[in-house]
């Protein structure tokens, strides 16, 4: 059995469907921090190579150093020397390929934040599986793309599968955010320094002077200025004005809500 459990699945199809896919990535990205890297991608790579022995797809070189060089130039599309999930996507035959679909057409942080807030329909943080479908089902009509209702639920359960960590049935935004590409991705930079409900509260209330229950884009610039400072984080101003950009779509008419704030800063949702 525990060869079995070793040996990766579907490497050698022509074409794999979604959940498919989604085995491979949970195979191969075995610390699930969202890229395959260092070890885990020379595992990917050996096995990819035996895959394809059969089927006339094998790289010219015979040392591996050069293969596996001439494969990362192909795919690595960002150069960052690691393979994220839009990268393995374009490398294995996925059927109608989805995520490819979610990322062209919710290709920025601000409109996947837009999206959010549209389909998180009761405030609560999370998009629950309902939900989820709405989403999925507006963003193949988006893209033009036939589907039926057993096709909309494979994708609902595999997305729900590869993004839901707790498995809890529903989506946090740092979770679903993992479909964006990952240098689009303004929340995984915020992965480190999440916040406490007492810490977002002292630093909510500090900024919200009067009190009022939000703040507007420049309290919110400068508390994001004041975030990466306090957690000694890098930070170009193109890339902050794009986080804050993104981080406002969840405004209303230029007001940003403590609850809307806090799913983004706080590492749990509001109850």
């Amino acid at each position: 059995m525990a060869s079995s459990q070793q040996q990766p699945p579907y490497l050698h199809l022509a074409e794999l469907t979604a959940s498919q896919f989604l085995e491979i990535w949970k195979h191969f990205d075995a610390d699930g921090n969202g890229y395959i890297e260092g070890k885990e991608l020379e595992n990917f790579f050996q096995e990819l190579e035996k895959a394809r022995k059969g089927s006339g797809m094998m790289s010219k070189s015979d040392n591996f150093g050069e293969k596996m060089k001439e494969f990362m130039q192909k795919y690595d599309k960002n150069s960052d020397g690691k393979i994220e999930m839009a990268e393995l996507a374009q490398i294995l035959p996925t059927e109608e390929n989805f995520l490819l679909c979610f990322r062209q057409h919710v290709g920025s942080s601000t409109e996947f934040m837009e999206a959010w807030r549209k389909y998180d329909t009761d405030r609560s943080g999370y998009i629950e599986a309902n939900e989820l479908e709405g989403f999925l089902s507006d963003l193949l009509k988006k893209a033009n793309r036939p589907y039926d209702e057993p096709k909309l639920q494979e994708y609902t359960q595999t997305i729900l599968r590869m993004f839901d960590l707790n498995g809890d049935g529903k989506l946090g935004l740092s979770e679903m955010s993992r479909l964006l590409p990952v240098q689009e991705n303004f929340l995984l930079k915020f992965q480190g320094m999440k916040l406490t409900s007492e810490e977002f509260n002292a630093i909510f209330t500090f900024y919200d002077k009067d009190g009022s229950g939000y703040i507007d884009e420049n309290e919110l610039d400068a508390l994001l200025k004041d975030l990466y400072e306090k957690n000694k984080k890098e930070m170009n101003i193109q890339q902050l004005t794009n986080y804050r950009k993104s981080v406002m779509s969840l405004a209303e008419a230029g007001k940003l809500y403590r609850k809307d704030l806090e799913i983004v800063l706080c590492s749990e949702p509001p109850m």
